[in-house]
């Protein structure tokens, strides 16, 4: 396992792959559980994107998943400065990115303190403290094993939920799997911003939450949610 200091370390194909694995992507704009306008990946216009042009305007697969590494670089740049001093193998890059792009508390999160301290196996405890809602306790644990042990969980696919509902809630039982590992290559091969973007016309709405987090917030609603 080759480390680098964190500052150097980029979004490689499959550093963006793993953290896609988790995830899932709706070409159209669809209100989250907090009646949010999201779009791609759980973007929202807090995100400095305008994602209102895509109401009832489906994208193509490749331009929802240029914006989603265009705001992933950003998270990135957030661990980047974190870790700044240390150095980090590309699956510890890759599992806090993806903690990061979740929870948006790599910045606060204990376990980054103890293990930049020098305590791995407290660190690791302190990993899985992110565990609210249960729905997330899977994605966490890859992302621990990833981080401590280098056990890549990424195969290239990621969830599409192809339809949304009159009201524009995501159809659950629409999900498809797709092959996004040429679409990313290409994108991270080309070097350019986004096609397209343009900036939110109004003022940021709140911050952007995945929307593995959403459905997590909108079944706890209905199953009852422990709190964090």
């Amino acid at each position: 396992m080759t480390n680098s200091s964190a500052s150097a370390l980029p979004i490689s194909v499959r550093v963006a792959l793993e953290v896609a694995h988790h995830e899932a992507v709706i070409r159209q704009t669809y209100l989250d559980s907090e009646n949010v306008n999201t779009w791609s990946v759980g973007l929202t216009n807090a995100s400095g994107h305008n994602v209102d042009r895509y109401i009832n305007n489906p994208q193509p697969l490749q331009k929802c998943l240029e914006v989603f590494i265009w705001a992933l670089e950003r998270y990135a740049d957030d661990v980047r400065e974190v870790f700044a001093g240390h150095d980090l193998s590309e699956a510890q890059f890759a599992a806090a990115l993806s903690f990061h792009w979740n929870t948006g508390s790599i910045r606060k999160a204990s376990w980054v303190t103890r293990w930049k301290a020098g305590d791995v196996s407290g660190a690791r405890v302190a990993f899985m403290w992110y565990n609210k809602p249960a729905s997330i306790i899977g994605r966490r644990s890859k992302e621990c094993s990833l981080f401590f042990d280098g056990l890549w969980s990424g195969d290239g696919f990621m969830t599409e939920y192809t339809r949304l509902t009159s009201r524009r809630s995501p159809v659950w039982g629409s999900a498809v799997k797709r092959d996004v590992s040429d679409a990313i290559m290409t994108i991270l091969g080309a070097s350019q911003p986004p096609v397209g973007h343009v900036a939110p016309p109004t003022p940021a709405t709140p911050p952007q939450r995945s929307l593995w987090a959403a459905l997590a917030s909108l079944l706890a609603g209905f199953f009852g949610k422990d709190k964090a």
